[in-house]
């Protein structure tokens, strides 16, 4: 089948259930969200979550590199193969947050409080999740994904769903760029780093405690203007969902 087509697909597969792994993880796992609430994660509206899509799309390159390196011995082969996921993952993990925090003003997740980590964007721990999620994936989802595959060579017709999940991510990306832009505003002129996991969870809290209508996958939609919104958050939220922008 057509590279295209194919890294198409395991874009979509991976931004949306890489989105309902975010959400669990935010939910019961994540420091930025204390109170436990359900919070729509990521950078975008809808239920997907871009980095898992690409992601998923390096696992599987990778994956299918197996049987091409000069180590003849099959387990330390997969050792070198889960290596080099881990290394791409963090990679890839850097430069997007590095990209987000330099050019837009916000800090789309914190490792600020991880051993060993690095600008707070990558860390130890998540560089050997990313390890084990790797091993997971080639023993566990791999061969599924090989057989999704040839389900939809066989069902082209699908491709019609992949180009309308496109169409909406394109919609959704441009909208929440513009979003990025009104909170880049608010940093420049305030001289800080915006928390943006942190902001949400605080503006949900607002929300909960004046019994305002939470929209979860529209969080910063408020009665509230969002400039107002950022101001009550600097002065009563300071530490909590802003940094200092670094010179």
């Amino acid at each position: 089948m057509n590279l295209f087509l194919t890294l198409a697909f395991l874009f979509f597969i991976g931004s949306v259930f890489g989105w309902v792994l975010e959400l669990f993880f935010r939910r019961f796992i994540s420091s930025a969200n204390p109170e436990r609430k359900w919070i729509n994660p990521g950078f975008c509206t809808g239920p997907y979550v871009p980095l898992y899509g690409m992601g998923l799309c390096i696992l599987f390159l990778i994956a299918s590199l197996e049987n091409t390196t000069w180590i003849n011995d099959p387990f330390w082969e997969k050792m070198a193969l889960f290596l080099f996921m881990a290394v791409c993952m963090t990679a890839i993990e850097y430069i997007a947050g590095i990209l987000s925090i330099k050019v837009a003003h916000v800090r789309l997740w914190d490792y600020s409080d991880q051993w060993g980590n690095i600008q707070g964007i990558i860390c130890p721990v998540f560089s050997l999740a990313w390890a084990v999620l790797g091993a997971a994936y080639y023993f566990l989802i791999h061969p599924h994904i090989l057989g999704a595959l040839r389900w939809l060579a066989n069902n082209l017709a699908f491709s019609f769903v992949i180009g309308m999940f496109y169409g909406v991510f394109i919609i959704d990306l441009c909208h929440s760029l513009q979003l990025m832009a009104r909170l880049k505003k608010f940093a420049d002129e305030n001289d800080v780093v915006i928390k943006y996991e942190n902001l949400k969870a605080h503006l949900r809290s607002i929300q909960d405690r004046e019994a305002q209508k939470h929209h979860f996958f529209r969080p910063f939609q408020s009665e509230k203007p969002l400039a107002e919104r950022l101001r009550d958050a600097r002065e009563n939220a300071r530490e909590l969902v802003f940094s200092a922008k670094k010179k």
